[in-house]
């Protein structure tokens, strides 16, 4: 049976994951801040059956206490600052998290390998924002160009990347990365895209009003949260250790076409205005990944489009 660590245990995509793993029968230790597991999207008996570590990547002690505890076959890393105006607004703790936190798990994977203990497979999960700025006539963007990150998040996870690839290249840590797309789902923050486009739009009056965006022109690729998941669990099971994969659609919207499409599937008529409150003082106008390399190495495809994204969040919110 496989054991399996999800770090940052308690967010958005862990909640997926773990319920993914469940239903593969694998063994699950979850670990993050929170004081107890809480998976809002699985039913008792399943969490029940969830190992919760309260896990600081902060402290070195911790992050060793939990991985003896796991002793996992494989680790899917999403410990994270995630949102990128707050790591802006905390650029020290985005760093000692995104990038530290994964060299000190790694440290501790590398310990048991080297005592002979365990040898997981890790993935350490990046974002498509380490890419930045690239010419149109180059996407959809492919693992080999260059990273140019524009902002504090996507260069603290353009620096961990760095350091998982070189715990490979030095001391053989089984490290397969990626550079995930935009993805969302049900349990989703609404400082998000998708959630907080979903959450204004269900909030105008009848008459229709203005939906606030930020910059439409804006261009992204993005995956329902099932399917990134699935490419998480393949990379575990099939991913080459030492290589990057992009997880992505293939297929990029802008953020007015998205906000279109919402009001459209709630069937209300609005304006659509742009903010200048909502825009990113720094963004990368687009970005648009190839998913080749992880299809050719794992099998994977996207099965959920974003109309099921936006679906899926109507429909939780009138529940």
């Amino acid at each position: 049976m496989t054991r399996a660590l999800v770090t940052g245990g308690d967010g958005f995509v862990a909640q997926w994951a773990i319920r993914a793993m469940l239903d593969r029968g694998w063994t699950v230790t979850a670990a993050g801040l929170g004081e107890s597991l809480c998976l809002s999207l699985t039913d008792a008996e399943q969490s029940e059956r969830v190992h919760w570590r309260r896990m600081d990547v902060t402290r070195q002690d911790a992050v060793a206490d939990t991985i003896d505890h796991a002793r996992p076959d494989v680790v899917l890393h999403l410990a994270a600052v995630s949102h990128v105006p707050e790591a802006m607004r905390h650029p020290a703790y985005a760093y000692e998290v995104n990038t530290v936190g994964t060299v000190r798990l790694l440290a501790e994977v590398r310990r048991l390998r080297l005592a002979g203990t365990a040898d997981p497979v890790v993935l350490v999960v990046g974002s498509a924002e380490q890419y930045g700025r690239h010419d149109i006539n180059e996407m959809p963007l492919h693992e080999d160009l260059e990273q140019r990150p524009l902002t504090l998040y996507a260069a603290s996870k353009v620096a961990q990347e760095i350091a998982a690839l070189q715990s490979f290249r030095s001391d053989g840590v089984r490290v397969v990365c990626s550079r995930s797309f935009n993805h969302s789902g049900v349990g989703h923050g609404e400082q998000f895209l998708v959630p907080g486009l979903v959450a204004r739009a269900r909030a105008l009056p009848a008459s229709g009003g203005r939906l606030l965006i930020g910059n439409g022109d804006t261009v992204r690729d993005f995956l329902h949260v099932t399917d990134v998941v699935e490419a998480y669990l393949s990379l575990l099971e099939r991913g080459h250790p030492g290589d990057v994969y992009n997880v992505c659609s293939g297929a990029g919207v802008s953020v007015r076409d998205l906000a279109s499409t919402v009001l459209q599937r709630l069937g209300i008529s609005a304006e659509i205005s742009s903010d200048p409150a909502l825009a990113r003082p720094v963004d990368v106008p687009v970005l648009v990944g190839s998913n080749r390399k992880l299809r050719l190495a794992t099998g994977w495809a996207p099965r959920r489009t974003r109309n099921d994204i936006i679906d899926d969040l109507i429909h939780a919110a009138t529940r």
